[in-house]
């Protein structure tokens, strides 16, 4: 509207003033609309720029967790036990038969979960290189379903980079029916390499922990080792 009344004005019955009044209110008009333009444009490329970060650091913080747990698998950091290796690896492994270690036994439920979990054994003994199978027993005291999920760590934190699962229940999820109870068997090794390294000479015990939760919609797993 603004160039046909421009037009307009500046053909009325006097033309040279209204042609400069025009050309100074128009030339007014369009440059105030021009950096109003340039803003709104810049405004909605900052805007998608955030949302896209947004957006990024929302999946970020959900891969955080097992992103972080598989580190710690694969490193022994925070005291996580390494995943085991290959029966050919195992097979070839030589025990370390003049070092040997007391492995206990430690089993913790989160007070929303209302089961009964525990070791079956206390304690065992073996050398590195040596596997050893332990159990642990979880009985659903609730007269309804119920789903859990488990975490672990092992003490000393610097153990656990020797310490290796072949077969765990962990990080995967346990139904219990009504007043069920189930066997939970664990496989596991240490390192032959525990006894070359100079940090473990004075390690003696090793404690492998489990702590079960319950498995609901939206609950977060604690990080092993991680408070």
């Amino acid at each position: 509207m603004l160039s046909v009344w421009r037009l307009g004005c500046c053909r009325g019955p006097r033309p040279g003033l209204l042609r400069a009044q025009c050309a100074s209110w128009g030339s007014r008009g369009y440059r105030s609309r021009g950096p109003e333009t340039g803003w709104r444009k810049r405004n909605k490329t900052v805007l998608t720029y955030v949302t896209a970060a947004a957006v990024g650091m929302v999946g970020m913080s959900y891969a955080a967790v097992p992103l972080y747990r598989l580190y710690c698998q694969s490193t022994g950091l925070g005291g996580t036990a390494v995943a085991g290796h290959n029966s050919d690896q195992i097979e070839s492994m030589e025990p370390v038969k003049d070092r040997v270690i007391r492995v206990t036994f430690n089993a913790d439920v989160h007070a929303s979960l209302h089961w009964n979990f525990r070791p079956q054994q206390s304690e065992i003994y073996l050398v590195p290189g040596e596997t050893a199978l332990a159990f642990y027993k979880a009985r659903n005291s609730t007269d309804k379903p119920v789903i859990g999920i488990s975490t672990y760590n092992v003490i000393p934190y610097e153990a656990g980079q020797y310490f290796n699962k072949i077969q765990c229940f962990c990080f995967e999820e346990q139904r219990l029916n009504p007043h069920e109870e189930v066997d939970m068997p664990v496989f596991f090794y240490i390192d032959p390499e525990f006894a070359e390294d100079p940090r473990m000479g004075g390690v003696e015990n090793i404690t492998l922990s489990y702590t079960f939760f319950e498995a609901k919609e939206g609950h977060k797993l604690p990080v092993p080792g991680y408070n």
